[in-house]
């Protein structure tokens, strides 16, 4: 089955764009995917194909009309009916690896890419299928980057487009953590060595270190991924879970 991705967007010429190099590229070509850039303005019904005004209210740059992005919605739905539809905004919930695995399981996708000020508020009203989602705590210029970065993350979770199925299972987030440092020849480099348990050849150590040195920096780098983890001792290094577990009892 091909998985079909569908954006909608002011700049189609953006895509596949670096997805069409690489794992994601070959992917392609073989037809393991599908990307269809759909223009936003060709839903504008007046003669300067329009498709933002100004805010209600006054205020800074323009808001991307409703009854406009509403017609590609639809057109989209009509295409791709049980694909989820997406829209790019930091308003919307952060995406995350798990949501990442559920999309790539799936029929496909529909990417909705905000520019200007963003969206009508109204269209979210109308089109509650609609997620509302967020690639980061950044502002971008427009939401085409964020949906590259999602589809890259869908794309390579496709049977057959990694090399070894378990490169997708030992990385950052898929378990809750930061994955673990990596290393590789020459064992000694300006002073440094590779740590000895790495050439040890023992697996159960090597799983062992590898999983110690996840944890510790997770809680080091990400106190709020550690204090999400659920085998993080006592909760996180910021004691959030513990201040949560006293104020319960």
């Amino acid at each position: 089955m091909t998985f079909a991705a569908t954006i909608l967007t002011l700049y189609p010429e953006m895509f596949p764009g670096p997805l069409g190099v690489s794992l994601a590229g070959r992917a392609l070509e073989r037809g393991d995917w599908s990307c269809e850039a759909v223009q936003i303005r060709d839903f504008a019904k007046d003669k300067h194909r329009t498709v933002d005004d100004t805010p209600a209210g006054g205020g800074a740059g323009m808001v991307l009309k409703c009854d406009v992005v509403a017609r590609a919605v639809d057109h989209a739905a009509a295409l791709q009916p049980e694909a989820p539809i997406l829209a790019m905004t930091p308003r919307g919930k952060p995406i995350t690896q798990a949501r990442i695995r559920e999309l790539a399981s799936g029929p496909g996708v529909t990417l909705l890419c905000g520019r200007f000020e963003g969206f009508d508020e109204r269209l979210f009203e109308a089109r509650p299928h609609i997620e509302e989602v967020s690639l980061a705590d950044i502002v971008l210029s427009g939401g085409e980057p964020a949906a590259l970065a999602i589809l890259d993350a869908c794309i390579r979770l496709l049977p057959g487009v990694m090399g070894a199925a378990s490169s997708g299972e030992e990385e950052s987030f898929e378990e809750g953590l930061l994955e673990y440092p990596h290393y590789t020849r020459p064992q000694e480099w300006e002073g440094r060595t590779i740590p000895e348990v790495l050439r040890s050849g023992d697996h159960a150590k090597i799983a062992a270190w590898r999983k110690s040195q996840a944890r510790e920096t997770t809680r080091l780098r990400r106190p709020d991924l550690w204090e999400r983890h659920g085998d993080a001792p006592g909760g996180s290094a910021s004691g959030a879970q513990r201040e949560k577990k006293d104020t319960d009892q």
